[in-house]
């Protein structure tokens, strides 16, 4: 087993801890980019909590982001054309229904790590009326500075290619309003997406993102929610403290 191997294995058993409460059952998937052609991601139907070697595939990159550009009339057509794209023997396992997405933003996102989690509190957010406020707003200091200045809200999409579609369209918006990825994706009635270089970011964000949901439901409780100002937002997330406290929470330490 080789270590990038390895380290995705341990990422996806520290968010699949059931006290956790980031998903259940065979909720889930994450991925790691390998090299320019090809990425690991948690095969279907595997669940995230004491995973191995066996619960990933190994998958080439352009056909995924081909179906993408070029989006097929059938799911059994999307289904071939993804397991095709498994390196390996033929017969093993199928990669996550969700594997276009993990391909499309690790190519145009520029990161090797995602997380993708349905954390209970996240849900409880997103399944109301209330997503727009907790993806766009900002209520403390390390909110912005683990989870970026804003997330990236996504309407609900049936999970697969459809979703993949427009997860892109607004990673995108997101690329060209701030010039950066978004560090947390938010999907509406699903989950969440984390977005990273390490095993470490990847659960930070996390991390971050679930105690950001407990406070806004919190505050809901006792009142609205107050919200950090724009400019404070963006003066915390580009404060050169920060900017290295950043960097070392990447490296696994803070």
């Amino acid at each position: 087993m080789t270590k990038a191997l390895e380290s995705l294995i341990e990422l996806t058993r520290a968010l699949g801890e059931p006290r956790l409460d980031y998903v259940i059952v065979g909720e889930g998937n994450t991925s790691l980019r390998l090299d320019e052609d090809s990425f690991a991601v948690k095969a279907s139907g595997h669940g995230m909590q004491g995973i191995d070697a066996s619960g990933f595939v190994t998958v080439r990159l352009a056909p995924m982001l081909g179906l993408l550009d070029n989006p097929l009339a059938t799911l059994s057509e999307e289904k071939a054309i993804t397991q095709a794209a498994v390196i390996g023997e033929s017969g093993g396992p199928s990669p996550s229904v969700e594997a276009s997405f993990h391909a499309m933003l690790l190519h145009e996102c520029g990161v090797r790590y995602i997380g993708h989690t349905h954390p209970t509190a996240i849900n409880q957010i997103l399944c109301s009326e209330y997503g727009p406020d907790f993806a766009f707003q900002r209520r403390f200091p390390d909110e912005a500075v683990v989870c970026g200045p804003r997330s990236a809200l996504v309407p609900y999409a049936d999970p697969g290619l459809p979703l993949a579609l427009v997860i892109r369209e607004k990673a995108r918006d997101y690329l060209a309003a701030y010039g950066e990825a978004p560090k947390l994706i938010l999907l509406e009635n699903h989950g969440m997406i984390a977005l990273g270089e390490t095993p470490a970011e990847i659960l930070n964000i996390t991390a971050m993102a679930v105690k950001a949901a407990r406070i806004f439901l919190g505050a809901l409780m006792t009142g609205a929610p107050t919200r950090l100002p724009e400019d404070e937002v963006w003066h915390v997330y580009r404060r050169p403290d920060e900017i290295y406290r950043r960097k070392i929470f990447v490296d696994g330490d803070g």
